[in-house]
């Protein structure tokens, strides 16, 4: 045998070991169990938080509030008594979204944005809210959310990074429970509300929520809240009540209103259906009533 045959048989040789190997390793492979990271990725925090926001079962008491839904039912009662209220429902809930992404929207978006700001933020909401029932039930549901994360939250998401020598989000979150506590003290004279909106922004900025994201569920949740609202008031039925949240127009109007807001400073907030603060300040006036408003 030549040499050039003994090194056309050894080169045939370590092919047939390589195909070995390579067989051997696709088939430990396939039995192999799948090796998770070692830490979560950033987007899966985020993902995490959110599912933990987007749960009904989150005890901020939204249950409790129809957002004037009851009211208005009361004061457009069908004709004659036994017809459907389902197209009074559309046009409320039309009109109630628009509502909130125009009075409490920005101030979602001011507070993640600008977390030190939270004081002023939540003082400026609570003195553009003349309906009394409304900003009763913001200040309800900002203190309950507040309770969430200093009950729940908090010993899971209390690092945070510095931020060029500005408070983080956390030291906001934090001197804003503190100033809570201290105006608690004073009585009436010193009061911090506590309002939804400006806590929703800066909560989930500190749960690292992207903004787009902490957006879109806060009108979520509004609708989901007045949709519950109605099934109870038996308006509507249950599937009935899943279709129009999975509904692609709701999905629409919700970025619609994003797009509308994304850039509207808080000083440019306002009521855009005055009529809504009637609807919703009458509805303590009702003889009988299933919400607390």
């Amino acid at each position: 045998m030549t040499s050039t045959d003994t090194n056309q048989q050894s080169l045939q040789d370590e092919i047939a070991d390589l195909e070995r190997q390579l067989k051997d390793a696709k088939s430990r492979l396939k039995t192999a169990p799948l090796a998770l990271p070692s830490t979560t990725p950033p987007n899966d925090v985020a993902l995490h938080a959110l599912l933990l926001l987007s749960d009904s079962a989150l005890p901020l008491g939204s249950f409790a509030f129809s957002s004037g839904l009851e009211s208005y039912l009361a004061h457009h009662r069908p004709s004659p008594p036994t017809s459907s209220q389902v197209s009074s429902f559309h046009t409320f809930f039309r009109l109630s979204l628009s509502t909130l992404a125009g009075t409490a929207l920005p101030y979602v978006l001011a507070a993640y944005r600008e977390p030190n700001l939270i004081e002023r933020l939540d003082n400026d909401l609570d003195a553009s809210t003349p309906c009394t029932v409304a900003r009763r039930a913001s200040v309800a549901q900002g203190r309950a959310l507040l309770a969430v994360w200093d009950r729940s939250f908090r010993t899971h998401y209390s690092s945070d990074s510095p931020t060029n020598g500005y408070p983080t989000p956390i030291d906001a979150l934090t001197e804003f429970q503190s100033l809570i506590r201290s105006s608690s003290s004073y009585g009436a004279e010193f009061q911090v509300n506590a309002h939804l909106a400006p806590l929703w922004g800066l909560i989930t900025r500190v749960l690292r929520v992207p903004l787009p994201d902490a957006a879109y569920l806060f009108l979520f949740s509004h609708a989901r809240t007045v949709i519950s609202a109605a099934v109870r008031a038996s308006v509507l039925g249950p599937y009935q009540a899943q279709a129009i949240l999975a509904s692609k127009e709701l999905q629409e109007r919700i970025r619609s209103l994003m797009e509308e807001m994304w850039e509207r400073k808080v000083e440019d907030a306002g009521q855009t259906v005055p009529v809504m603060d009637l609807w919703v300040g009458r509805h303590e006036k009702l003889y009988s009533r299933i919400f607390n408003s």
